[in-house]
């Protein structure tokens, strides 16, 4: 489950800090649609003053710098670096800009050969230079212009496709308050194979956190078809071992489906925690565990890991014919909070390759603030200890969720 190493971008998800975490909801930055942008819109955000490009000052300002340096100094013609003024609009600037500042270079230009008159230098060589070199400037800003946004629109596309696989959750959902972060270790997909989702139904709110072996889209492929299942089997089926038995059953179709299409990831399997919250069980929870990290019980009292025997992974049952899946009974009161992360966390390295002690980091970070047992507070909490950990470079995809009791009952349709 590693990758490439990359700057990791925070996505937060709602109820949960995203990467953006959202004010207790995830933290997934927000991409706007790359359809029908303008050029001014293609134009480098960081020039910009309240949603309006100020790109056109700088080379308006070369421009300028230009004219002054070549009127007041001898020391040889400057007025021929006005060719300079469209290739930095070309940069920043849109078409129909560097256009304009390749116009101004030019009228620049012949008046300084024409009115001003006070060097001989100056004539037609120049004047094709500034001329030919304004019209190179707007091809290249035309070619610039075009890639950035067939660069927004893939952009875009990979935004709605972590919205399907990661569907948005209301603040309470299910009787459970609930916060997640996603750092993806590569920034511009967006999108990798963790997963996580929330599912109220007739017998009690169902919460899957996951992590699909290997990145690239047949990990997504992978994630969105375990959370296809996971979303009707646990609104449907009323006993959770039944709900596991479907997504391992599902592993092994998808990956049969992808053997069957010549596909080289006919082996991949998936890890994850299958959590149920019953009404009738208001200071336990039951737990399936595919071979996931250890979810974390987190409340005032301090930090403790839930004793739950890690099963096979998702699509590996087939090692083990006949074996069935178990469900255990975990105490958990209702003022701790189920603190579940993958293994970007637990894997995450310092640059002298040490692992990022999450456990203990987690209990210090409680001791010194309480308030830190809030699903927000926890997810920010491991989310930023994490990045400081690794020095902002993560190696594989990072989720962190977390989840408790609301103390109002669940609503499903």
């Amino acid at each position: 489950m590693r990758g490439d190493r990359a700057r990791a971008s925070l996505s937060p998800v709602r109820g949960r800090v995203r990467q953006p975490v959202r004010d207790g909801r995830t933290l997934f930055g927000g991409l706007v649609s790359a359809v029908g942008r303008t050029d001014a819109t293609s134009r480098n955000e960081l020039l910009s003053v309240r949603g309006h490009s100020v790109a056109w000052l700088v080379p308006m300002l070369l421009l300028a710098a230009i004219v002054v340096a070549d009127v007041t100094t001898n020391l040889f013609q400057i007025i021929a670096w006005t060719v300079l003024v469209p290739g930095v609009a070309a940069a920043i600037c849109g078409v129909r800009g560097t256009a304009v500042f390749a116009v101004l270079a030019l009228v620049v230009y012949v008046l300084a050969d024409t009115v001003w008159k006070h060097r001989a230098e100056t004539g037609l060589p120049g004047l094709m230079l500034v001329l030919v070199g304004g019209f190179v400037a707007v091809i290249a800003a035309a070619f610039r212009v075009s890639g950035e946004r067939r660069m927004l629109h893939m952009r875009d596309i990979a935004e709605t496709t972590r919205r399907t696989v990661l569907r948005a959750l209301p603040d309470e959902f299910g009787g459970l308050e609930h916060a997640a972060v996603y750092l993806s270790a590569d920034s511009d997909a967006r999108v990798g194979g963790d997963f996580f989702d929330i599912q109220p139904g007739p017998y009690g709110t169902r919460v899957l956190v996951g992590d699909v072996q290997g990145k690239g889209l047949g990990a997504v492929d992978a994630a969105a078809a375990l959370l296809g299942t996971f979303r009707e089997a646990a609104y449907h089926e009323q006993d959770l071992a039944l709900v596991a038995e479907h997504l391992d059953l599902r592993m092994l179709r998808h990956r049969a489906h992808t053997t069957a299409l010549g596909e080289a990831d006919g082996d991949r399997f998936a890890t994850a925690v299958l959590v149920g919250f019953r009404s009738d069980m208001p200071d336990a929870v039951e737990l399936v565990n595919f071979g996931h990290e250890l979810p974390l019980a987190v409340g005032p009292g301090g930090v403790r890991a839930l004793s739950v025997a890690g099963g096979l992974p998702l699509g590996m049952s087939e090692l083990l014919p006949g074996g069935s899946l178990t469900v255990f009974r975990a105490g958990l009161a209702e003022d701790e909070t189920l603190l579940l992360v993958t293994d970007g966390v637990t894997e995450a390295r310092d640059p002298d390759g040490a692992f990022y002690d999450h456990q203990p980091t987690v209990a210090r970070a409680v001791e010194a603030d309480p308030s830190d047992t809030s699903p927000q507070r926890l997810v920010t909490v491991v989310r930023d200890g994490t990045l400081r950990h690794c020095r902002g470079r993560l190696t594989d995809d990072t989720t962190v969720f977390a989840v408790r009791r609301s103390g109002r009952p669940p609503v499903w349709p």
